[in-house]
């Protein structure tokens, strides 16, 4: 094994690129995270003004009712976005790791197999999330109340 301070500092770069991957992952999680909770607290509040019976209107509360279930199923896509987004942050970081050890000499079987796989699944997932985000934004967008009816 060659352990020049050259190969030592290609090994630990070779490593190190799907990191930055991983720093797009948390950022998506972050955000997913912050589009979950202003969902969770709007259909709270939504349930919250039903409960406390100032509104009598039945059209409104009928709609009211209908934008916290809106809300209750952009808060289930938004679980699911995280859930892919996790799952590709764990199959990129298991990629960091067998680039690594491989690099390090650590395992030499099967190196390409893994490590195409393990990467490839983090990347699949990744775009999964991304696209469930893509309806998340869009249910977003469509219940935003352009036609929410005033109490009379």
């Amino acid at each position: 094994m060659d352990v020049s301070i050259d190969a030592i500092t290609s090994n630990i770069q070779l490593a190190l690129a799907p990191v930055f991957l991983l720093t797009a992952v948390a950022t998506l999680i972050n955000a997913i995270s912050a589009r979950l909770a202003r969902s969770v607290d709007r259909m709270r509040s939504i349930r919250q003004k039903i409960q406390d019976g100032h509104i009598t209107d039945s059209v409104v509360v009928q709609h009211l009712m209908l934008e916290a279930n809106e809300a209750k199923r952009r808060g289930r896509l938004c679980t699911i976005a995280i859930f892919f987004n996790v799952l590709s942050g764990v199959f990129i970081s298991l990629t960091v790791l067998e680039l690594f050890f491989f690099q390090a000499g650590a395992v030499r079987s099967m190196q390409t197999t893994y490590v195409v796989w393990t990467f490839v699944l983090g990347l699949v997932f990744f775009m999964t999330s991304l696209a469930v985000v893509l309806v998340e934004v869009i249910c977003a967008y469509m219940s935003a109340g352009w036609n929410t009816p005033f109490p009379k």
